[in-house]
C-alpha cells in the first residue's frame, strides 16, 4: 500500500525525536499487592521510556532510522540513553541538572491487574533550556521531520511547544507534534503556524474542541476545523480499537484495523506514531502513512505489557486495514 503512495523523486528525509521528560521504565511482578508487608517482586525489567525515545525505539523495531534527543540527568539518564543505544538507536544527549525519572510498573499475579506510579521529573533550570537551543541548532538540518512527543518536564512553560514549531519551521524542517494537558492546549490556541502533523486521542480531541466528541463525525469535523483555522497541515485523531482519522486539507479518510485480541494497548499510540512517521520520511502519502500507523498501533497490542510493535505483525497486519472516505 505505501509503495503506490511514495514519491520516488523524494530522497530519504532524517527523523528526529526529541523527549524532554523522559522515564527509566522499571517493570516487576509480585504475588500479591496489599498495604503493609514489604512485597517481594520478580527480576525488575529495564526500560527506556518517554514520548519521543519510544516513537524512536517503534521506528528502529519497523526497521527506520531516526536520531534520539533525549533529556539525560544523573546516572539514571546516562542508563536510559545506554539502553536506548544497545537497541540500535543513535542518541543525541541533552544534559540537565537534577535526575532523570523513573515510572514502576507492578504486576499483581494473583489478580492479573498492573500498577503504574509514574514520577514528575526533574524541574529544569533556565541553562539547561538555553541547552535544548545549542543541541537543536546542532542537529536540525533542513527537511528534517522533528517528532516532538510526550510530557513537559516540570518548569518548562507550557508555550514552549509553539516556539519549537516556529524554530522548526525557520530551519525548514517539519514538527509533528503529540503531547498532552496544557502544552497541548497552548500548542493549538496559540499556534502561529501549522504544526506538519498532530496528532491526539479521543480525549484530547474533546479537551481541546471543549465538549465530548461522541462520534467519529464530530470528531472529523473538528479536525477539519483546525486544519482550516492553520493550526495543523495534517491531523490524525487515534480512536482506539475502532481506527484513525487523518484529516488534511484535500482529504479526510477512516482506517479501520481488524478485529484482534487486545493483550495490553500501553504503547499503542507511539507505535502509530513511529510508523507514520518513518513512512512520511521515505515519501509515502499520508493516506499510506496513517495506514501503517494504524496497523503498527495494532501490531503493539498484540504484544504484553510495554511492549511496542514488531515489523513482522505490523507488515502483515498492513494489508487488513480498511481505508473508508470520512
Amino acid at each position: 500500500m505505501g509503495a503506490m503512495n511514495r514519491r520516488p523523486e523524494m530522497r530519504m528525509r532524517d527523523v528526529l525525536t526529541l523527549t524532554l521528560n523522559p522515564a527509566l521504565d522499571v517493570s516487576a511482578e509480585t504475588p500479591q499487592v496489599v498495604p503493609g508487608p514489604k512485597l517481594r517482586c520478580a527480576e525488575a525489567r529495564l526500560d527506556p521510556g518517554g514520548g519521543g525515545v519510544n516513537v524512536s525505539r517503534a521506528i528502529a523495531r519497523l526497521g527506520g532510522t531516526s536520531r534520539a534527543v533525549v533529556a539525560s540527568g544523573g546516572v539514571t539518564g546516562a542508563l536510559l540513553c545506554d539502553l536506548l543505544e544497545a537497541e540500535g538507536v543513535q542518541v543525541a544527549r541533552l544534559p540537565i541538572s537534577g535526575l532523570t525519572r523513573q515510572s514502576f510498573a507492578i504486576t499483581d499475579m494473583s489478580a492479573g491487574g498492573q500498577y503504574r506510579f509514574v514520577m514528575p521529573g526533574p524541574v529544569w533550570a533556565a541553562a539547561d533550556v538555553d541547552g535544548l537551543w545549542t543541541l537543536l541548532d546542532a542537529v536540525l538540518t533542513r527537511d528534517t521531520l522533528m517528532v516532538v512527543s510526550g510530557s513537559l518536564p516540570p518548569g518548562l512553560s507550557p508555550d514552549l511547544p509553539v516556539r519549537m514549531n516556529a524554530y522548526a519551521r525557520a530551519a525548514g524542517a517539519a514538527m509533528v507534534l503529540d503531547t498532552s494537558g496544557a502544552a497541548l492546549v497552548q500548542a493549538v490556541e496559540q499556534a502561529t503556524t501549522p504544526y506538519h502533523l498532530l496528532r491526539v486521542d479521543g480525549a484530547e480531541a474533546d479537551e481541546l474542541a471543549g465538549r465530548p466528541l461522541t462520534t467519529p463525525e464530530d470528531t472529523a469535523a473538528f479536525g477539519r476545523s483546525l486544519i482550516a483555522s492553520g493550526r495543523a497541515e495534517h491531523a490524525v485523531m487515534a480512536l482506539g480499537a475502532t481506527g484513525t482519522l487523518g484529516i488534511s486539507a484535500s482529504e479526510c479518510f477512516f482506517c479501520r484495523p481488524p478485529l484482534i485480541e487486545t493483550v495490553s494497548a500501553v504503547g499503542a499510540g507511539d507505535s502509530l506514531v513511529g510508523a507514520m512517521v518513518m513512512a512520511l520520511a521515505r515519501g509515502d502519502g499520508f493516506r499510506a502513512a496513517v495506514a501503517f500507523g494504524t496497523a503498527a498501533a495494532a501490531a503493539a497490542v498484540m504484544t504484553p505489557a510495554t511492549e511496542l510493535c514488531n515489523r513482522r505483525d505490523a507488515e502483515a497486519l498492513l494489508d487488513r486495514i480498511e481505508i473508508e472516505p470520512f
